[in-house]
């Protein structure tokens, strides 16, 4: 991709910011996940905020910054991330996570670049500060503008609530604006307009007091890999529903018509397994792929450990088995209370001979986006206008349990104007972000608040 000098500026700050470890759960970090958010700090000031902070919390700060121009014009609050998730497994990154490279893919024969938070989120809410320095030093910029980057996010926004909910006046705005999330196809555009929630556990299974010697001791205990293995294995029948007694008391379910407009959005099923190299997929029967990934619950385990994993062998019966599992969940469903039917399930399904161990960890509620706001119809317009077509609504398999919370404290909805692919990686090895992406959504995203402006004086 060939670049204008301006754009090379931008992309080069942003593989500045992409070489900053911040990674907000190890704590080997701190002084890394500091060092970004005063990074982004100053970029701020760089593109013409007129005041910004870096907030101290009882974990990671939040940036602050606002660009105010006409206290009668409608606000735009705009929220993003600058923390990342830790990029283990490390071998299997082509690439140092921290040392961003710029590659071409079959997929982004333009360039695409590769890091960890390319994507998740640093690369997309940088497009926002980007944005934001182009209007202002254009004049065209339309709306107020506050801007709030936490570090807490993939740790689940420990003390984000509490800010929130003490500086209301600070945050007071007329709509959020958030990208973290995806946009379909570069061709053929959509706009997130659903989130699930989630509920994250840590499940524990303790057996004997001590390792035991697996030849002087097997088949006389119950080995605790053996019994959460089948625990969880058990926690879906073969229809691959959950077996949760009351998990899908409350779960929307979709009219005919409904179900067929989700299916507007754009999803192939045989580029959906060539990209994850598999051969056939998995999931609830009686649903579609993209159904499955947006609108119907769901349970995974993330991480399971016990016993010996180390180089060559060693007979031992663990003393304990422990898995991380996240549940994500859509409209209805309260984190809280399907945390609590897993709890009460998972030691009720327990055999005797161990004792079991349920720890909440996080969740958040499910969000949908009203498609008749005016921050929806001023986001169609951007991405009808920047990409020469209409967008279609799609719903997201992700959750951002902030989203729901701003609309409670805040009273404003959050309009999602994700720049992704399903081929990113986030969360995985080699994570990466189209370089057309990026730069697409720097271009979209002045075009949001001129409409959002326009709509806001006829409204």
């Amino acid at each position: 991709m060939t670049l204008n000098a301006e754009q090379q500026k931008q992309l080069n700050e942003l593989i500045e910011l992409l070489k900053i470890p911040s990674i907000s759960a190890d704590s080997t970090y701190k002084e890394a996940v500091a060092r970004a958010a005063d990074w982004v700090c100053a970029s701020l000031r760089a593109a013409g905020c007129d005041a910004t902070e870096v907030i101290p919390t009882p974990g990671h700060p939040i940036v602050y910054g606002e660009k105010i121009i006409d206290p009668t014009l409608p606000t735009v609050l705009v929220y993003g991330h600058y923390d990342v998730q830790p990029p283990d497994p490390i071998e299997l990154w082509d690439s140092p996570p921290f040392e961003p490279v710029i590659k071409t893919t079959s997929i982004h024969p333009e360039g695409a670049i590769f890091a960890r938070g390319a994507c998740d989120d640093k690369g997309q809410f940088f497009m926002h500060i980007k944005a934001l320095e182009k209007m202002i030093s254009e004049n065209t910029l339309g709306c107020n503008v506050k801007l709030m980057i936490e570090g807490e996010e993939e740790v689940g926004s420990d003390n984000l609530e509490q800010f929130v909910r003490t500086h209301t006046d600070k945050l007071k705005a007329d709509v959020i604006l958030i990208s973290d999330t995806g946009i379909g196809s570069i061709q053929s555009p959509a706009i997130t307009t659903g989130l699930r929630g989630m509920s994250y556990l840590e499940v524990s299974v303790t057996g004997p007091n001590r390792d035991l010697h697996s030849g002087l001791y097997g088949g006389t205990v119950a080995n605790p890999i053996n019994v959460l293995c089948s625990m969880i294995a058990s926690m879906h029948d073969d229809k691959r529903q959950i077996t949760i007694p009351g998990f899908y008391d409350d779960v929307v379910n979709y009219s005919s018509a409904e179900r067929q407009e989700i299916e507007q959005a754009p999803i192939d099923d045989i580029a959906f397994k060539k990209s994850l190299d598999l051969e056939d997929l998995m999931g609830e029967e009686g649903y579609t792929t993209l159904e499955r990934k947006s609108i119907r619950p769901t349970l995974d385990v993330n991480g399971i450990w016990g016993g010996y994993t180390g180089e060559g062998s060693k007979t031992v019966i663990a003393s304990a088995a422990h898995a991380k599992i996240s549940m994500r969940l859509v409209p209805n469903q309260d984190w809280k209370n399907i945390s609590k039917l897993f709890e009460n399930h998972f030691k009720a399904i327990a055999p005797e001979g161990v004792r079991v161990t349920v720890k909440t960890h996080h969740g958040g509620k499910p969000y949908v986006t009203p498609l008749d706001s005016l921050g929806y119809r001023a986001a169609f317009k951007a991405y009808e206008e920047s990409f020469g077509q209409a967008p279609v609504a799609l719903r997201d398999g992700g959750s951002i349990p902030i989203v729901p919370m701003f609309e409670e404290v805040l009273g404003v909805k959050t309009i999602l104007m994700g720049f992704g692919l399903d081929s990113d990686a986030i969360h995985s090895p080699n994570e990466n972000y189209g370089l057309v992406n990026f730069f697409k959504g720097i271009e979209t995203i002045p075009l949001f608040y001129k409409h959002f402006a326009h709509l806001f004086k006829q409204d």
